[in-house]
């Protein structure tokens, strides 16, 4: 139990039904839609609709989707892969020989955004009220205005620049230049029409007619290479998942183009420790080193694997686990892995269990701080630059390609126990997600923290050759790990947030946490 002299908060307990989003406005409208009687996946899409226009730094309708979905009763979850592909003409060698490179505000950066599908198709097989039903709270918002929470307004100011350089970006998201403050009243009324276009005709008013044809000509004056059949062919998939077992519990990710396999590869790694009993010094240093061993085969061989196949049998199989283990020297710290992409860390993530049991993790993304920073003027959408993840390295399998997936970094997770839920959840935050659901589960399992505690924890993350540390950690641990070889640094912002539900098997009470690091909270009843 916390110390309840000191700041913080404490879990939400809900006998019925939770949820838990990095936004109170949408936490709201997920509770709201739970208590008129629609169901978890109901929730999430009217939730993460209010993120988009609340939240427009780190996500919307102009980015991917994942998303793992355990109705009640089911074995393992349902597993979407709502990510947008490269357009038809985008061949390596066309890149090569035009000496085209992918940069952060390219728009070849920006693949045919995949969330409007993505929350379509959930709903027409999962859901039970219509996408237009459940984009009215996001409509409102965007017409009558929300007030900038100071998360938020922390990140929009952090990308003033970059919305600056666009003329669409630049009208829609500044005031008079400058990032809005902390409790300004903001609006977007171009997206708000481009919300009603979609809940009046569903995915296709987005991907067809007048506002598809914006973000293509928009994103074609800037050379990019989209055509309208590019952006009419968007199509989420169905997929399955892939798991490890820890500690009598079966951890599920999305498959690749997700890095999911990185978390349980290191999962299968801290099997071999007993990381409960760990000193925080053992701990840090523990997964660092657990951390390079599965993002170096991550960078190695992550990517869409309808183009490329990706080891994942063999990443998963008793015999990588050895030779990880293997590699890890708990005195010493091994030579850093080489991360040759630029950092990217703007997602959302929430999930929602209901009354009747029904569990779905679900994250939304435009990648870095609001995407590409392009706006297609006449439509208000804000396109993301997932793209940026490609490689242009023919050969490489992350090489973009035509109608490729790049490597996502945005993962969903899924907690269970002899065949029923435990808990969705789900920590954002770029590169970090990886490291961020193993730190997540740990905490809980290993050390037995609340899961309010778990997500306060302070975060460290081997990232660039170094140790990247929130404040928090006990004194000495940086020398402790300078001992060791390791280069320690500051994180310059707070790593990642997280939200978690857990269902307690005898019960069924629900409890709810929401990273502090963010604006959001968890809700239930």
């Amino acid at each position: 139990m916390r110390d309840f002299s000191k700041p913080g908060r404490s879990p939400v307990y809900a006998p019925e039904a939770a949820v838990a989003t990095s936004h109170p406005l949408a936490s709201l409208a997920a509770i709201e839609v739970l208590k008129a009687g629609g169901n978890a996946v109901d929730a999430a899409i009217a939730a993460v609709a209010v993120q988009g226009v609340v939240e427009p730094a780190m996500t919307g309708i102009g980015g991917d989707c994942f998303a793992l979905y355990a109705p009640k009763g089911a074995s393992i979850p349902v597993t979407m892969n709502g990510s947008g592909r490269s357009p038809a003409a985008a061949h390596d060698s066309w890149y090569v020989a035009n000496d085209v490179a992918i940069g952060p505000t390219s728009p070849h950066a920006v693949t045919v955004p995949g969330a409007v599908a993505a929350w379509g198709r959930l709903l027409a097989d999962h859901g039970t009220r219509s996408l237009g039903e459940l984009l009215q709270p996001a409509i409102r918002y965007a017409e009558e205005g929300y007030a900038v929470q100071p998360r938020v307004a922390y990140d929009w100011a952090r990308n003033r620049d970059k919305l600056r350089a666009d003329p669409g970006s630049a009208a829609a998201y500044l005031v008079d230049g400058e990032a809005p403050k902390v409790g300004t009243t903001m609006r977007h009324p171009t997206l708000a029409a481009t919300l009603r276009r979609i809940a009046e005709h569903g995915a296709p008013g987005f991907y067809e007619g007048p506002v598809a044809e914006d973000m293509v000509r928009t994103l074609r004056e800037r050379g990019g290479l989209h055509t309208l059949e590019d952006f009419a062919a968007a199509a989420p998939e169905y997929v399955t998942p892939i798991s490890t077992r820890y500690r009598g519990y079966d951890v599920y990710e999305c498959p690749p183009s997700g890095q999911g396999l990185a978390a349980l590869m290191m999962l299968n790694v801290l099997s071999q420790y007993d990381v409960g009993a760990l000193s925080e010094l053992d701990r840090v240093h523990l997964f660092a080193e657990a951390c390079k061993q599965a993002y170096h085969h991550r960078d190695a061989l992550f990517a869409d694997p309808v183009v490329n196949a990706v080891p994942v049998e063999h990443l998963l199989s008793q015999a990588w686990q050895a030779r990880a283990h293997g590699a890890i020297d708990m005195a010493r710290a091994q030579e850093p892995v080489l991360w040759p992409e630029i950092r990217h860390t703007d997602t959302v993530y929430l999930c929602v269990v209901d009354r009747d049991g029904n569990a779905i993790s679900l994250i939304n993304s435009i990648f870095q701080g609001f995407g590409s920073g392009i706006t297609a003027p006449e439509s208000g959408v804000l396109l993301h630059n997932r793209g940026f993840s490609f490689r242009v390295e023919p050969g490489h399998p992350n090489t973009i390609a035509p109608s490729k997936r790049p490597m996502h970094t945005i993962i969903p997770g899924m907690l269970m126990r002899d065949g029923a839920v435990v808990a969705p959840f789900g920590v954002m935050g770029g590169h970090y997600q990886a490291m961020g659901h193993v730190e997540l589960l740990t905490g809980i399992i290993d050390r037995g923290l609340d899961v309010q505690e778990a997500l306060d924890a302070p975060r460290s993350f081997a990232y660039g050759g170094g140790i990247e540390m929130e404040s928090g950690f006990e004194p000495g641990l940086a020398e402790g790990l300078a001992a060791r070889g390791h280069l320690t640094v500051p994180a310059p912002v707070p790593i990642g947030g997280g939200q978690i539900i857990w269902i307690d098997p005898a019960t069924g009470m629900r409890a709810a946490g929401s990273d502090p690091r963010k604006d959001g909270c968890a809700l239930g009843y």
